[in-house]
């Protein structure tokens, strides 16, 4: 359920009567694009108001005339699939920069630099944005928008989504602590214990992520590990 604070007003004006519910505005978009969502983390409040704001409620008899039901859920569906959904400026910008974030983020992860086969950090992909003028769309999700903003940037940046394989190698010192963090950090394809206690895998993830995989590499092993990357 999503909190108060960051919670928007669904409302509906019907019959001359006005509905309002608090709901997290990126559930009620994906309701509103035919997505299945849980009702109860729509919902920050479950119950309808005349006024949100000031607390004020309709009659009882004014929801069972314009809903003909009781239930909170179903009222709440119906105001969002047919009403506005309503963002205060400042709701507006945090959402968009939480978008924004996020975009950025899934980037970083998931994509490099196919001349240098390393990944973009943050800043780069954010300055690329800026510079090819992408807008963020707040109704969109995220997931909707990552391709075109990946269309966006290509001009600026070279820019693709790639995964890789990871050859590690880990001596019996580590092996055991280490396998576990490892093995779970991406797609284990190939393993293999040698008779002498060390440890082969070969570890599939988002190209983006290398550095991170590296980092825990040489955490868990204290840099006592070989890394190869195969492709």
């Amino acid at each position: 359920m999503v909190t108060l604070d960051n919670a928007v007003i669904a409302r509906l004006k019907k019959g001359g009567k006005q509905f309002e519910v608090y709901v997290d505005p990126d559930a009620a978009f994906s309701m509103k694009r035919d997505e299945e969502i849980d009702m109860e983390k729509v919902l920050a409040v479950e119950d309808v108001f005349e006024n949100a704001s000031n607390g004020d409620r309709p009659a009882e008899k004014d929801i069972d005339n314009t809903f003909k039901t009781q239930d909170v859920f179903e009222i709440a569906r119906q105001i969002i699939m047919h009403g506005e959904i309503h963002l205060t400026t400042e709701q507006r910008k945090k959402i968009l920069e939480d978008k924004k974030r996020q975009i950025i983020s899934m980037i970083a992860a998931n994509a490099i630099n196919p001349q240098t086969k390393t990944p973009h950090p943050p800043a780069r992909i954010e300055h690329a944005m800026e510079e090819a003028g992408v807008h963020i769309d707040a109704m969109k999700s995220v997931d909707d928008q990552i391709n075109i903003v990946m269309k966006a940037i290509r001009p600026v940046i070279p820019i693709r989504f790639e995964e890789i394989s990871i050859a590690i190698k880990i001596g019996m010192d580590y092996a055991p602590k280490a396998y576990g963090p490892i093995s779970k950090f991406g797609t284990l394809t190939k393993e293999e214990w040698q008779k002498d206690g060390s440890w082969i895998g070969v570890v599939t993830i988002p190209a983006g992520l290398q550095d991170d995989l590296f980092g825990l590499v040489n955490h868990l092993t204290k840099g006592n590990a070989e890394i190869k990357i195969l492709k």
